[in-house]
C-alpha cells in the first residue's frame, strides 16, 4: 500500500461511506417526520404517479359523496313535508264527514268550514317551505333533481312530487253544504291517496341515495386504503432503522477521523 500525503484513499473511502450514511439518515427523517415513504416524485416516480392518480379520483368521489349527502337532505326534507301534509289530509277528512250532518247550524257549518281552509292553507304553506340548499320537490315551482352520481358525470334523477293543493285537486274544496261537503271528502280521498303515493316515490328515491352514498363511501375508503399500502411509511421498521444508521454514521465519523490521522504517520518514517 502506498503511503502518501497528497492521497489519502482510506480518508475518501470513509467520506464517501459517511455520506452515503448521512444522505440514509436524512431520507429516513423526512420518512418518520412526513409518514410517507414517497412523498415526492424522487422517492418513486411510478409509484408517486399512481398514488396521485388515485388521490384525484378520491376527490372526485368525495365530491361525489357531498352531492349525494345533499340530494339526501332535500328528500329528508321533502318527504318529512309530505308526511305533514298526510296528516293534515285526515284532518280534513275528519272536517268533511262532520260537514255530511244535514242538521248543522249556520254556526257549526261555518266553523267546520274554516277549520277546513285553515287547514288547507296549512298544506299550501308547508309546500312552499319544504326547501333545503335552494330545492323544493313539492311546492308550485318544483322542479326534478339531478344527483351527481361518480366523477364520470354520470347522474341520479329524483322527480318533483308536487302536492300543493292545487296539484292535489282540493283548491275549491268546500264545506258551505252537505252536497258540497261530500264532494269534498272524495276530492279529499282522492288526495290522499295522491299523497300517499307520492311519498312513496319520494322514501323510494331517497332510499337508493342513501344506499348508494353508502357505497361510495366505501369506495372512498378503500382507495384512501390504496395509497396508504403504496406510500405510507413502516414507522415500526423505519424506527428500528433510524437507531442502526445512528450507530453507522458515529462510526463513520470515527472512521473518517483514524484516516485523516494516517498521513501524520508517515513523519515516523523520517526520524532520525
Amino acid at each position: 500500500m502506498v503511503m502518501s500525503v497528497n492521497t489519502n484513499s482510506s480518508a475518501m473511502a470513509a467520506l464517501q461511506t459517511l455520506s452515503q450514511t448521512n444522505r440514509d439518515l436524512e431520507d429516513l427523517q423526512t420518512r418518520v417526520n412526513t409518514g410517507l415513504k414517497i412523498s415526492g416524485p424522487k422517492d418513486d416516480g411510478a409509484l408517486f404517479a399512481i398514488a396521485q392518480n388515485m388521490r384525484g379520483e378520491i376527490a372526485g368521489f368525495e365530491a361525489v359523496n357531498t352531492a349525494l349527502n345533499n340530494s339526501v337532505s332535500i328528500v329528508d326534507v321533502a318527504i318529512a313535508a309530505g308526511t305533514a301534509i298526510s296528516d293534515l289530509m285526515i284532518e280534513m277528512k275528519e272536517k268533511a264527514v262532520a260537514a255530511l250532518d244535514r242538521s248543522l247550524d249556520t254556526n257549526s257549518r261555518n266553523a267546520l268550514q274554516n277549520d277546513f281552509v285553515a287547514l288547507r292553507d296549512q298544506i299550501t304553506n308547508i309546500t312552499e317551505n319544504a326547501e333545503f340548499n335552494g330545492t323544493n320537490l313539492i311546492g308550485r315551482s318544483a322542479l326534478d333533481m339531478t344527483v351527481l352520481a361518480n366523477p364520470d358525470g354520470a347522474t341520479i334523477t329524483v322527480t318533483a312530487q308536487l302536492m300543493t293543493a292545487t296539484a292535489i285537486n282540493i283548491e275549491t274544496a268546500t264545506l258551505s253544504t252537505a252536497t258540497n261537503a261530500a264532494i269534498a271528502l272524495s276530492a279529499i280521498e282522492v288526495a290522499a291517496n295522491d299523497v300517499n303515493q307520492k311519498l312513496g316515490r319520494l322514501g323510494t328515491k331517497g332510499k337508493s341515495l342513501e344506499i348508494h352514498g353508502i357505497f361510495v363511501g366505501k369506495l372512498i375508503d378503500s382507495l384512501t386504503t390504496g395509497v396508504g399500502n403504496l406510500v405510507d411509511a413502516d414507522l415500526a421498521e423505519d424506527s428500528a432503522n433510524l437507531q442502526a444508521l445512528q450507530i453507522k454514521q458515529q462510526l463513520g465519523l470515527q472512521t473518517l477521523a483514524i484516516a485523516n490521522a494516517a498521513p501524520q504517520n508517515i513523519l515516523q518514517l523520517f526520524q532520525g
